[in-house]
């Protein structure tokens, strides 16, 4: 689906705000431009699995079940907020959360700013019948805490779309380079801890794709986060998706700078899950593969999150995407085997998972 198309499909929906142009824009250059930050990748090709010829394992009985918000999953996998706000996005959502129903996976929804804003998109966000069983995330910017947003717009963005939790994303270069960004982040930690204590559900963090360091994610520990989603620099760059949408040529260049900007999704799982020992964290930003996957847990995460690596098949068919995170979670439990790991404890404690330096040196474990 090009980006044309999705325009085309749009004109067809009611009058849209800004905020819901905005995301039909996001979907297109996702799929059409090269928007991958950190060319040099999240840092999980820095990273291999020492195989064990012997791992003492049955296939059958290696075991992915995870709990996440007081529910089971059966497997430790996230479908990262993407999208939501326009009627595209309405079909991406519901495909997306039905297959995540299927397979036992947690689901996340894009910003709820845009049914906020917009009463008429929040149809686009009401997936909970095509995922009664799963743990579903609402999704608003932490930035909006700054721009009239408190615990009210955030329990009606809880209700509106059924949600076990509400995920508060960061994303202050994207708000810089995108026209008309809302950019004041001052002070922000405060009111954050204050929803903690306000709100009915659990309160999330997540960072959109530059990342969560060990100093940001004890700060949030402390202010009573309940999990942080780390969204590492080497998958999406949104100020490379705000780079495409500009009409500015000076904001356009000046995003550019920033295409290598971030902290290694890997650095920030290690970082963070030393900063809170007993946290929940999950690990997001250029994960593409049960392998990857699997690196991300053995780094410390408790959960693994795919975002744009999915949303092509989304867009494509139910068949589709049914298949690609079939693949995912095959190639999970291979890795596991391989390490000879039944279980995600024994994934998460294992020394097999070494750095590429250190390679020729068994001994020397991952740290």
């Amino acid at each position: 689906m090009t980006r044309k198309e999705i325009r085309e499909g749009e004109r067809a929906a009611e009058p849209q705000s800004e905020t819901a142009r905005r995301k039909a824009e996001h979907i297109a250059i996702c799929l059409d431009e090269e928007v991958q930050g950190l060319r040099t990748g999240a840092g999980f090709e820095q990273y291999r699995f020492r195989h064990n010829a012997l791992p003492e394992l049955d296939f059958a009985a290696i075991d992915l079940s995870a709990r996440f918000l007081g529910r089971p999953l059966r497997a430790p996998l996230l479908v990262s907020s993407m999208t939501g706000g326009t009627s595209r996005a309405h079909h991406i959502n519901r495909r997306l959360a039905a297959a995540a129903q299927r397979r036992g996976w947690a689901m996340g929804l894009g910003s709820v700013r845009a049914a906020l804003e917009s009463p008429e998109q929040a149809a686009t966000f009401r997936v909970r019948d095509c995922a009664p069983d799963v743990p579903l995330l609402a999704n608003l910017g932490a930035v909006q805490l700054n721009y009239g947003y408190g615990a009210e717009e955030c329990r009606r963005a809880v209700e509106l779309t059924e949600a076990d939790a509400l995920v508060l994303h960061l994303n202050s270069l994207q708000e810089v380079f995108q026209p008309g960004g809302d950019a004041n982040f001052a002070g922000l930690l405060a009111k954050i801890e204050r929803l903690c204590r306000e709100l009915p559900v659990p309160v999330g963090v997540k960072e959109v794709g530059w990342g969560i360091d060990g100093r940001a994610a004890r700060q949030f520990a402390d202010a009573g986060v309940a999990f942080v989603d780390v969204a590492g620099a080497g998958g999406t760059s949104w100020s490379e998706v705000e780079k495409h949408r500009s009409r500015d040529d000076v904001r356009r260049a000046a995003a550019s700078a920033f295409a290598d900007w971030g902290v290694p999704t890997t650095v920030c799982i290690r970082e963070a899950r030393a900063a809170a020992p007993g946290g929940c964290i999950i690990g997001s930003g250029g994960i593409h593969t049960g392998v990857d996957c699997a690196k991300a847990i053995a780094l410390g995460a408790d959960l693994a999150g795919l975002g744009r690596s999915l949303l092509a098949a989304a867009v494509d068919s139910e068949e589709r995407l049914d298949a690609l995170l079939a693949r995912i979670e095959l190639e999970l439990r291979a890795a596991m085997l391989g390490i000879g790991a039944v279980d995600l404890a024994a994934l998460r404690g294992t020394d097999r998972l070494v750095h590429a330096g250190s390679w020729n040196r068994p001994d020397v474990p991952v740290y």
